[in-house]
């Protein structure tokens, strides 16, 4: 035991693994500079292309620079292999042997790339879509090859893995319609409350650009058990529906107020009984 630790050459060992280390932290540097490069030249080339929406420009730049980042990984990892004497062409050769051991537990990372793929290739949804997914509401940031990540409108990122999304229902394609429902008294003229809205709708139109096709008030909606429900419904431009809403409830509140029409609330009455 003494005689197999005194041929160790202690300063070589040293030496050999000093090395080692340090071309394991070159490695790293290197990768992080090339990502990075890679990253950047990816980017700049997709700003000089003007042939495609900003949306699926997005897009096809997150997947191209997702699809760079693991082949730069797996090019280092190669490199790391050969550098402590494996020989990365015998693992190749032995990965199929391993694969059917590991195959059963890479069922949801091939089932994650294999949707991926077909979500870009169908064009279901783009960055920057809103989108309902999964069971959640909000902003596409980022399509990659085994995850897409999900903006909430409270400001919670979702990272849903691509096997979970089996339907996608897209909310930016095409104009939004903007719907108010608005109710009045019963005490109140039906036909004067109508063109009172109308008149404050067709005003707000005039001043807003985003709105497509004019607010129109197409007339009782519901009977409810104490006020009589207008709809007004309108078209915008993609993601302005909820500005448009608030604004034409202002608008509305104000005229009605204006020409003396009751927006019906809960009151409460309170009783002081005295003995």
């Amino acid at each position: 035991m003494l005689n197999w630790l005194e041929e160790i050459d202690l300063s070589t060992l040293l030496i050999d693994w000093g090395t080692i280390l340090l071309r394991l932290i070159a490695i790293v540097i290197i990768y992080f500079i090339a990502k990075s490069i890679g990253k950047k030249a990816i980017q700049k080339a997709f700003k000089k292309t003007n042939d495609l929406e900003t949306g699926r420009n997005k897009t096809l730049q997150s997947i191209s620079v997702n699809i760079f980042s693991y082949f730069l990984l797996f090019v280092v990892v190669g490199i790391v292999f050969e550098l402590f004497g494996l020989d990365i062409k015998a693992l190749l050769a032995g990965a199929g042997i391993v694969g059917l051991a590991i195959g059963f537990g890479a069922q949801g990372l091939v089932s994650d790339v294999v949707t991926g793929f077909f979500l870009l290739l169908e064009k279901q949804m783009d960055v920057g879509d809103y989108v309902t997914m999964s069971g959640q509401d909000g902003i596409i940031e980022e399509i990659g090859l085994r995850t897409t990540k999900l903006r909430g409108f409270d400001g919670t990122l979702h990272y849903i893995p691509n096997r979970e999304v089996t339907s996608v229902s897209n909310h930016s394609r095409g104009n939004m319609r903007a719907l108010v429902d608005i109710g009045i008294s019963y005490n109140d003229n039906i036909d004067q409350a109508i063109n009172v809205i109308q008149q404050a709708c067709d005003e707000i139109a005039q001043q807003e650009e985003v709105i497509t096709e004019w607010p129109d008030v197409v007339g009782v909606q519901a009977l409810g058990s104490s006020d009589v429900v207008l709809r007004v419904i309108a078209k915008t431009k993609n993601m302005e529906q909820w500005a448009v809403e608030r604004k034409l409830r202002k608008a509305i509140k104000e005229a009605l107020d204006k020409n003396g029409i009751e927006i019906p609330f809960p009151h409460q009455v309170y009783i002081n009984k005295s003995e």
